[in-house]
């Protein structure tokens, strides 16, 4: 059975995708025909068509494309312009979020936990500094205690560990969900943040590098202090032309390196390259953070700072990327542990259905799930 479809609503499935035609036509031999209207598909080919490109199957039956938007504030620019298209994987994440955030707001609600008081505690007329101070008060943050830490990759699970503490679900990974085959793109966007008293979230494009994702998690939090909602592509020397994401960016920079600190630490005399490493090494963040602080501190011109930093971000795109792991271990961060905790725990009590709470998780099977409750805490 033929159904009319209008080739508009697949070149627009198609494109969302970001396929192009010869490509998509290797696993759909009639596309051509099917978007110049010379043929029509099946029902079920045109079910597998809109998997194939993540598009809702109703969406195919609607009169014209649909304009899609994301829905939370979208601070994205490229050249200072505002990105109109969003990809489906982005979305999808979102959406995703979103309904871990309600199950969790509810859940918090039923254990009458208490609102968070730092959620939209600051306004962008606060000092820079002050706002870092805060959220480094409220977290633990301690400077001097992550210098003593081995690596910067202990320090950065230890701040995610520290935001998940103080009651943020803070989620990163680098795929849609736990499809492994729908991989995010760090050029499409670093982070967001969704904003609530009871449930905040913070997401991190885990296909980012580990040095981008701790300016990242530092610039989302900064939005959870604001109580304002955003979906982010900055790094550390960006100069967003959007108020709130420049300050975002100030207190992301001070937070994680202070610029007192910064300026009794930094010497001048040494060569550029080694000492951003140094500092690097002592305040266990990425030496692309470092060279914004060099840069505030006076040490280096803006044009300075854009050539060492593109320098920097090409040596750093080169290494190799970390990889494999414990699954466990990687899909309580993928999740949230506080929220893999919480929905484990209401659904062995029998508050939630394994049904949503597999749905939720991305899992199959009764035995991964009890492992990944053993895991994070919560097993029976």
């Amino acid at each position: 059975m033929r159904v009319e479809v209008k080739k508009e609503l697949l070149r627009w499935a198609r494109e969302r995708a970001g396929f192009d035609l010869a490509a998509l036509a290797k696993r759909f031999p009639q596309l051509p025909d099917w978007e110049s209207g010379d043929a029509r598909p099946t029902l079920k080919q045109l079910e597998r068509f809109a998997k194939a490109t993540y598009a809702p199957i109703g969406f195919l039956f609607l009169p014209e494309p649909p304009i899609e938007h994301v829905p939370i504030p979208d601070l994205r620019t490229v050249g200072n312009r505002h990105v109109e298209r969003p990809s489906p994987d982005l979305l999808d994440t979102v959406y995703i979020c979103q309904q871990r955030q309600e199950w969790y707001r509810d859940f918090a609600r039923s254990e009458h936990e208490d609102p968070l008081s730092f959620v939209g505690s600051v306004a962008l007329t606060t000092n820079v500094e002050a706002a870092a101070a805060r959220i480094r008060t409220a977290l633990g943050f301690d400077i001097d205690a992550r210098r003593r830490m081995p690596t910067w990759t202990e320090a950065l699970r230890h701040f995610i560990g520290q935001a998940d503490a103080a009651g943020v679900l803070v989620m990163i990974s680098g795929v849609v969900g736990s499809n492994n085959r729908r991989k995010l793109d760090p050029d499409e966007f670093r982070g967001f943040a969704l904003s609530d008293d009871l449930a905040p979230l913070v997401f991190i494009n885990g296909a980012d590098s580990k040095s981008a994702q701790m300016f990242t998690l530092a610039h989302e939090l900064a939005h959870i202090w604001l109580g304002q909602s955003a979906l982010s592509d900055v790094g550390p020397a960006s100069s967003p032309s959007n108020d709130v994401e420049r300050w975002c960016n100030r207190v992301a920079a001070e937070m994680l390196v202070p610029l007192a600190a910064l300026r009794q630490e930094y010497n001048r005399r040494a060569a550029l390259s080694e000492e951003a490493k140094r500092l690097a090494r002592l305040f266990k963040v990425s030496t692309l953070v470092v060279l914004r602080r060099i840069h505030d501190a006076g040490g280096l011109t803006r044009q300075e700072l854009w050539q060492a930093y593109q320098d920097e971000l090409t040596q750093l795109r080169e290494t190799k990327k970390e990889s494999g792991g414990d699954f466990y271990l990687t899909q309580a961060v993928r999740v949230s542990k506080r929220f893999a905790r919480a929905l484990i725990r209401s659904t062995f009590e029998g508050q939630t259905s394994f049904t949503e709470a597999f749905r939720m998780l991305g899992l199959k099977k009764m035995s991964t799930f009890r492992e990944l409750g053993d895991s994070v805490g919560a097993g029976v």
